[in-house]
């Protein structure tokens, strides 16, 4: 009989255990908690410590096979009073089987609903949280049930395994996820290259060989602390909201199936994933960028500021070097193997298209990134709880206030229908950004949550990327064609569930800069930031392009922030450490986001298009309490402009009254606004004319330089 059943010995007769250890064996649940907590005292008087044991001098002689370890537990916490109780386990280690008993030594903690891999080296575990369990570090034992020896079905066997660890209840997170909306201005960074805040993690134990700022795909130093310390300069922007690149533990090993050549080379070398896309844990923080304690404490700075956080997620796949690619949890974990695997053919919009089947839809759902970045599937219902559980523990824990999705196409809508109502049932203020880098805005749209498609899923993606109106812009106003493309892109906007929620931008870290186009200029980079400012939607500014910073091609387009590393020329995050050309276009952002904020028409405002010609355009954002203009000259010419403003809700116009404006952005031209007196009552006097002014024209005109633009608030 083992230590642990001798202790329990006075207290259950012979039938008693041997019904008990039917039982367990039998039905995926504990050995009652007050039972555990008795045999586990009285075992510790009576049994030599692990120490002790290990100190013995006979050598352990069980099979590796045999042992029972467990090495990893996601998630590695949780809260009481979460929506999404039970949540699965799964442990990682060897040994495993769904016959093991599982326990803690805590009440308000039950464990049900074991599955193993027939490896044995994952074990799948549904854990209920009770309202009242008190929070706090939790033992869990993992254990083995004696078996009944061959000499005689009375005694078990003398050789119990057991194996505990330390878990953690948490208090509900304090911090509810705030979302953002139009109202907000974005600025996006990647952590690696804009700030080095610790220089003691560029080279860490765990991976020495992976920094070097001379290799444009290597670490080069930025981490959260660098975050930290610039919020003061991203607010001085405007920003109201803060995403990056995922903080995901990457490999820590040169990649040697990624290679691609250094700039101006041919070599194709090692590359790393200092961009974060390349997960090995999705649980944990990489060691270059810091620890999960400093990210909780930058994200509640930034909250103290009152800057939201915006994590980026990954759902699709994983990095080539996760443990799970060559030891997948489930059978049908991954979609192929690594050895066999269907390669991705990007024709995202077979998603959309009424007529596919599975067979014209499945490269673009099934398919590895570049043969390479292995893809989940999210049909497992094992992967399914795993991404879900995933997505809410960042945001409780960590505290961020909405997710960045990547590669939203080439995941099933049905899966994005589940996870997000889930993610929302536990957040329901949250919000969520799809990436789905395509121009056509109908397969854009297709993918906004809000109503459903014609397979019947409202995938509740709150908002994506306006890949549709990006196109326009660059052609607009960085290679000088024609401004009417942008407003044709604006005259789509009634097919999306909501046009006023999508994400504007003029370029983000997966293309060449806006400067790198062939024509751009600062002002047209200035126009364009104009535009994307002060019409609908919420702009997102790529770190660096307030320095109009140049970049082709992936990595040229992910420079160094200057002045965020030890050693740098000149510090750009001071005024002083600009070249002028670069303040010019700094100071305008500045501007733009200042008046967002001062006139919060620019941002939710009603949008009314008042000129749509071929290179140039104007356009007003009205609210109940402001009505504002904003108007471009895309041409190589200065242009004179004149529209009619007669149906403008402003006080001013419906009074009859003439008016001139000045331009917010600073520049010196005025717009005149001239009202001729209504001809249904041209004798009467001024007071006695309708308030209305019914039969008024109103126009407006304004001489503007070339690529330039002009913001003007009405009188009210």
């Amino acid at each position: 009989m083992s230590q642990k059943y001798r202790a329990l010995g006075p207290r259950i007769c012979s039938s008693q255990k041997l019904l008990l250890l039917i039982a367990s064996l039998i039905l995926p649940v504990q050995v009652p908690m007050h039972v555990q907590a008795q045999a586990q005292a009285q075992s510790q008087a009576q049994t030599p410590s692990r120490a002790e044991s290990a100190s013995a001098s006979e050598p352990n002689t069980q099979p590796l096979e045999d042992r029972l370890v467990v090495t990893k537990v996601d998630p590695p916490s949780w809260w009481t009073g979460s929506s999404a109780n039970p949540i699965r386990l799964l442990l990682t280690g060897q040994g495993l089987s769904k016959d093991l008993v599982l326990t803690a030594d805590r009440q308000g903690l039950q464990f049900t609903n074991l599955k193993a891999s027939q490896n044995g080296h994952f074990l799948f575990a549904d854990l209920h949280i009770a309202p009242d369990c008190k929070p706090g570090p939790v033992q869990f034992e993992l254990s083995r049930l004696p078996q009944l020896s061959q000499s005689s079905q009375q005694n078990p066997t003398t050789n119990p395994q057991r194996t505990a660890w330390t878990w953690e209840v948490l208090e509900p997170p304090v911090h509810r996820p705030q979302g953002f909306g139009p109202e907000d201005f974005i600025y996006f960074l990647m952590p690696d290259r804009f700030c080095d805040g610790n220089p003691a993690n560029n080279r860490t134990t765990k991976s020495p060989e992976l920094y070097d700022r001379n290799k444009s795909r290597f670490y080069h130093g930025g981490d959260i602390q660098g975050i930290s310390s610039k919020l003061d300069y991203i607010q001085s922007l405007g920003a109201t909201a803060i995403w990056t690149t995922p903080i995901y533990d990457n490999n820590d090993a040169p990649d040697l199936k990624e290679l691609h050549p250094e700039p101006g080379q041919s070599e194709r070398v090692p590359t790393t994933g200092y961009h974060g896309y390349g997960a090995i844990d999705l649980y944990a923080v990489d060691e270059h960028f810091g620890t999960l304690g400093e990210l909780q404490s930058w994200i509640a700075q930034s909250h103290q500021r009152g800057l939201k956080v915006i994590q980026d997620q990954v759902a699709n796949h994983t990095g080539p070097y996760h443990p799970w690619v060559l030891d997948p949890p489930t059978p049908t974990w991954w979609n192929g193997t690594a050895a066999k695997h269907p390669k991705n053919n990007w024709q995202k919009w077979t998603a959309m298209n009424p007529r596919a089947t599975r067979q014209t839809q499945q490269l673009n759902l099934d398919g590895w990134f570049a043969d390479v970045l292995p893809d989940l599937n999210q049909d497992d219902p094992e992967v399914a709880k795993y991404l879900i559980q995933h997505s809410i523990w960042w945001l409780g824990v960590a505290g961020y206030d909405a997710i960045r999705m990547d590669t939203l196409p080439h995941v099933p809508r049905r899966f994005w229908e589940h996870w997000a109502s889930e993610v929302k049932r536990e957040f329901p203020d949250t919000k969520v950004l799809g990436e789905l880098y395509d121009s056509d805005p109908v397969l854009v749209a297709y993918f906004q949550g809000g109503r459903r498609g014609h397979d019947q899923i409202d995938t509740q993606i709150d908002t994506l990327f306006d890949f549709g109106l990006f196109t326009p812009i660059r052609n607009a106003f960085a290679k000088g064609k024609a401004l009417r493309e942008v407003h044709q892109m604006f005259a789509r906007d009634w097919i999306y569930a909501d046009a006023n929620r999508l994400a504007t931008f003029i370029g983000v870290h997966d293309m060449p800069r806006f400067m790198h186009e062939k024509g751009a200029t600062l002002q047209g980079l200035q126009s364009a930031m104009t535009l994307m400012m002060t019409s609908r939607g919420t702009p997102i500014l790529y770190y660096g392009d307030e320095l109009a910073m140049p970049g082709g091609e992936d990595p040229d387009n992910r420079r160094d922030f200057p002045g965020g590393f030890p050693g740098d020329a000149r510090n750009a995050f001071d005024p002083t450490g600009r070249e002028p050309s670069e303040q010019a276009v700094w100071k305008h952002i500045a501007n733009l986001g200042a008046l967002r904020k001062k006139y919060p028409a620019l941002a939710v405002g009603e949008s009314l298009d008042l000129l749509d010609a071929e290179q140039q355009y104007a356009y007003a954002r009205v609210s109940d309490r402001q009505t504002l203009i904003v108007v471009l000259n895309n041409d190589t010419e200065p242009a004179t402009i004149e529209f009619d403003t007669q149906r403008l809700p402003s006080q001013a116009i419906q009074k009859g009254w003439s008016f001139q404006c000045d331009d917010l952005l600073g520049g010196s031209n005025r717009l005149t606004v001239q009202v001729e007196a209504s001809n249904l009552a041209p004798s009467l006097p001024d007071t006695q004319k309708p308030q209305n002014n019914a039969g008024a024209q109103a126009g407006a005109s304004l001489t503007l330089p070339a690529r330039t633009s002009a913001v003007f608030l009405l009188p009210e």
